[in-house]
Parts: C-alpha cells; sequence; structure tokens
C-alpha cells in the first residue's frame, strides 16, 4: 500500500504475502479528451484457503527495528487470521455434515465460514429456494447428529408479506451446529426483499455468522426505483484472540446514482486492523472515493494511510496521508496533494515532519474512474429472482399506505423474519451503518449456539 507523494520515496511499506495491494488504472474521454486514473489503491485478498507450512504460520503486522525510525516495515494479515488455515473450517465440516445430513433424511447444509474480502455475492451463488407449503420436521440421523427445518408465510398490514424457510442441524454432542435462513419479502408499496442468514461452530470453538440481503423499493419523493444490497459476515477463533469482522453495502438507483462502501475489522492477539472505503457517482459525472486504512498493537504502535479524490468534467482534487506513531509518542507524517486544472497542468504539492517539501505544477494528463465498473444495469440483470417475487394480491378499491418518512417496509424487515419464526434469528442482525463509528465486531454468532431445536 505504497501511499505517494507522486515521485517521492515513501517510508510506510507493505510487504504482503495473503494481501496484494494493487494499483489500477482506468480511462475513459470526456469531450474528446482522455481521462486517466492515476494511482487508485486497492485492497485484495486471496480467496485460497491455502494449505502447507505457510497456512500454518499466522503472519502479522510487525516492525523490524533494524530500520531507521522514519522507515517502517509491515506485513500483512492473512486473508484467514487464525493461527490455522482456513481450510481447518471446511475440513471439519466435511467430516461432521455428511454424518449430520446423509442424503433424503433431511436438509442439506451448505454452511460453511465466509471468506474475507469477497464483497456482496449475487443471488444465484446463493440458491435460495423457498418452499412452496408451510413445513415443520425433525430427525435423528445414525450416528445420533440431528437435523430440522421448517417453513411458513407471515401476513401484515399494506398487503405485507414475508415467505421464509430455515433449517439447521448439530453433532449428537452438541459440539458442532449450523443453522441457516431465508426469506422473501414484499408489500402493496412495491417494496421487496430477498435475504439469508447463516451461522455456525465448531467442536474447537471457532464460531462464524453471515447475512445478505437485497432490496427493491420506490423512493416516495423521486419515485426513483432502488436496489440495495448489502452483506455483513464475521469468523471468531475459538483457541486464540482472533477474528475478523465485514460489513458491505451498495446502493443504485435508475438515474444512474451508485453508493459502495465497507468497513473491515480484524484482530490477532496483540494486533488489530482496520479499513474503511466508498465510493459515490452521482450519474453525471461527479465522482467521490476514499480509503482510510489503520492498524495498531497493544504495545502503542499505530500506523495508517488514507488518501482522497474528487472530480468531475475533468477536474478535480487528490490528497493523502501516510503516517506513523510510535509507543513513545513521536510521530511521523507526510501529506501529499494534487489539483487538476482540466488543461493538462497537475499541481503536486506536500510534506513531511522530516522536513521535506514539494510544490510545483507538471503536465501531465488526468485519469480517473467516471463511471462504476457495476452500475444499475447491471444489478437489475443480477437480480431476477428479486424482482420476481410476487406481492400478495391487492383488493379492489385497497391503496398502499404510503409513509414519507422512514419506510414501513424498510423498518419491519429487521423484525419480519424474527417473527416469522421465534427461535430463528434470521434478518434479526443489523443492517450495514455506513455512518457508524464502531468498527467492531457484533457478538452475533452467540444464535450458533442455542438449541436448535
Amino acid at each position: 500500500m505504497a501511499a505517494s507523494s507522486r515521485g517521492f520515496a515513501t517510508p510506510f511499506r507493505l510487504e504482503s504475502r495473503g494481501i496484494e495491494f494493487r494499483k489500477s488504472r482506468r480511462s475513459f474521454s470526456v469531450g474528446g479528451d482522455r481521462v486517466r486514473l492515476s494511482r487508485r489503491t486497492r485492497c485484495c485478498c486471496s480467496g485460497s484457503t491455502g494449505s502447507g507450512k505457510s497456512a500454518e504460520k499466522a503472519e502479522e503486522w510487525r516492525f523490524d527495528s533494524k530500520k531507521s525510525s522514519n522507515r517502517v516495515r509491515i506485513q500483512a494479515m492473512p486473508s484467514m487470521p487464525f493461527a490455522s488455515p482456513q481450510s481447518h473450517f471446511v475440513s471439519k465440516q466435511e467430516k461432521f455434515y455428511p454424518r449430520c445430513t446423509p442424503r433424503n433424511s433431511g436438509p442439506q447444509s451448505r454452511d460453511t465460514p465466509p471468506k474475507r474480502d469477497t464483497g456482496i455475492a449475487n443471488e444465484k451463488d446463493w440458491g435460495i429456494n423457498l418452499l412452496s407449503e408451510n413445513i415443520n420436521e425433525s430427525g435423528t440421523n445414525e450416528d445420533g447428529s440431528t437435523w430440522y427445518r421448517e417453513s411458513g408465510e407471515d401476513l401484515g398490514e399494506n398487503g405485507y408479506r414475508c415467505r421464509w424457510t430455515r433449517m439447521g442441524g448439530k453433532s449428537y454432542d452438541g459440539s458442532s451446529e449450523w443453522k441457516e435462513t431465508w426469506w422473501e419479502k414484499s408489500d402493496w408499496t412495491g417494496y421487496k426483499e430477498l435475504g439469508v442468514e447463516k451461522s455456525g461452530r465448531n467442536a474447537e470453538g471457532d464460531s462464524w455468522w453471515e447475512t445478505w440481503q437485497e432490496v427493491l423499493h420506490q423512493d416516495e419523493w423521486s419515485n426513483l426505483a432502488r436496489i440495495e444490497r448489502s452483506a455483513q459476515k464475521q469468523a471468531k477463533s475459538g483457541t486464540e484472540n482472533a477474528g475478523w469482522y465485514e460489513k458491505w453495502w451498495e446502493k443504485y438507483d435508475a438515474k444512474g446514482s451508485t453508493e459502495k462502501g465497507a468497513h473491515k475489522y480484524g484482530r490477532l492477539n496483540e494486533q488489530s486492523w482496520w479499513e474503511r472505503w466508498g465510493e459515490n457517482y452521482d450519474g453525471r459525472g461527479s465522482v467521490l472515493k476514499w480509503t482510510d486504512k489503520w492498524a495498531e498493537t497493544e504495545l502503542g504502535t499505530k500506523w495508517g494511510d488514507k488518501w482522497e479524490e474528487k472530480f468531475f468534467a475533468g477536474i478535480g482534487s487528490r490528497q493523502g496521508e501516510t503516517w506513523h506513531l510510535s509507543p513513545s509518542g513521536d510521530r511521523w507524517s507526510r501529506t501529499w496533494g494534487e489539483e487538476h486544472f482540466g488543461n493538462g497542468k497537475v499541481h503536486k504539492y506536500g510534506k513531511s515532519t522530516t522536513g521535506e517539501s514539494w510544490d510545483i505544477v507538471v503536465d501531465e494528463e488526468t485519469y480517473y474512474e467516471a463511471e462504476p465498473h457495476y452500475g444499475w444495469a447491471d444489478v437489475v440483470g443480477d437480480s431476477s429472482q428479486l424482482l420476481s417475487i410476487e406481492p400478495q394480491e391487492r383488493p379492489p378499491g385497497v391503496y398502499p399506505n404510503l409513509d414519507f418518512g422512514a419506510s414501513s417496509s424498510s423498518s419491519s424487515s429487521s423484525s419480519s423474519s424474527s417473527s416469522s419464526s421465534s427461535s430463528s434469528s434470521a434478518a434479526a442482525a443489523p443492517a450495514p451503518d455506513p455512518d457508524d463509528d464502531d468498527d467492531s465486531p457484533p457478538d452475533n454468532t452467540s444464535s450458533a449456539s442455542s438449541s436448535s431445536q
């Protein structure tokens, strides 16, 4: 993650094996002029579970004491920040779930620990298949493991309907358990929602939790159709102080406005790290992007990097900062900025606490992304199951009650699935809040340890 002052070497360098930081450049044309994205830092974790000795080692952020006080060497956390590799979870499930759910005797669990930095899945990746009839069944397998499956439908005011299916199972001694719930909701205002929640734990005490939602609604004031997607993921180690939590959100409307963002948190024993980023496209050419990453140790060492860019019609700015704070309170930082005038001239400036500074104007093309790589047309094409949800038939002369304050459908979304089955935790998970300053993971995996039935 090389925070750049455009031509000046930075003493903050990130060396990564489990996480890859890469810069991407994309271009487009505005009024015949070529517009170029100049230096955008992205963080991508490898989704592989890994195997062998390298996967068994807990990679960690750490400092090289041999370097000077202004040079920091940092190694990034692995994609699964536990001492054991992610395949440890999978192998336990492969041993447990075939016994828990033999063929034709109960629901087959698809529950596996979520992977870091995989964003928001498309609905087809979940394979949601709600049962058409109400059922309530359970059973015990030959090895003593148990399973259950339920489905139902809840009705409410304003044509509200929630169809749901939930299932789960646990080992004979209760040491391993999984739960999964699907739901779809609708009402007469045109609100539609598709969702999933899953959780589990194994005999070693490792636990995980994940929820996903996709919503279609119509803005009460503009009548614009909007689609919003969100996901939350969490995993905790049962043998050490390690775990991670992420929340992702995407918002699209029919005029091309797009908002995307994520908050991430992770911990491995005495070290913790955070990341936040956001992208906003107004659909008329205005773009705002930002990223803020920081980490700390229990000894008091802290370091981070952040940047922001704003552009419209080829004119805009970029600015950023890389910083480091020692346990004794010594602080080093470097700030940099760019002003793009849209005429081939770029003003670059910056300074650091070690005394370096620069202030120059150069001839340079301006590159940036004016439109999202995934927008309204894409999300509509990937939301066929959401769009096909059938609401209750509305009787003649009955009209939907439109609340021009908070959407009644949205407010009911957090409680309707729990009302659909009192013992289910589906949809009870908090929705991602971009303005929430607390990135500590919620304790949602406790639902997996309660008695399933």
